[in-house]
């Protein structure tokens, strides 16, 4: 069985321009596992059925904003690394990504590929502590819990 460092790395990008999403796909599916939405309703049903590490949206999308479509996934998503993108440098949308779409990264188009590989990568490192992090989390409440009932079980004797 392949455990998760062995797998690639699962994207999710959201773009309502066609030609966005294919470049990213030519570009990027050698080295990680890509799924594409061309609306955040398509991305919603994506995340559905995947498990996805680290989402890449663009802003500006005509029925519903990156950072919106961000905001929304939260509740039901909230592991995903979010990279916000944008080809408008627009200060209150990088106050809204931070504040209201959890966003790790916010860049801007044109991507640069080079950086776009390190910001993935470090994402993915960032993914991955936390996941980590939740799992020791969950290890030592069991060991406590253990530990606890010994105690009791100490004490009643």
């Amino acid at each position: 069985m392949e455990t998760k460092a062995e797998e690639k790395i699962k994207i999710l990008y959201v773009d309502d321009e066609e030609n966005n999403l294919q470049a990213f796909k030519a570009t990027f599916r050698r080295d990680y596992k890509i799924f594409l939405a061309i609306s955040a309703k398509e991305g919603r049903e994506i995340l559905e059925k995947e498990e996805i590490d680290i989402i890449i949206t663009d802003q500006r999308m005509p029925e519903e904003t990156g950072v919106e479509f961000l905001e929304s996934i939260i509740p039901i998503h909230p592991s995903p690394i979010r990279v916000l993108l944008t080809g408008y440098t627009d200060i209150q949308a990088v106050i809204d990504a931070i504040n209201k779409g959890q966003v790790y990264h916010y860049l801007t188009k044109p991507w640069e590929e080079d950086y776009l590989r390190t910001v993935i990568k470090n994402a993915f490192e960032i993914y991955t502590l936390r996941r980590e992090n939740e799992r020791l989390t969950q290890a030592l409440i069991k060991a406590n819990d253990q530990l606890e009932f010994l105690l009791r079980q100490n004490l009643l004797s």
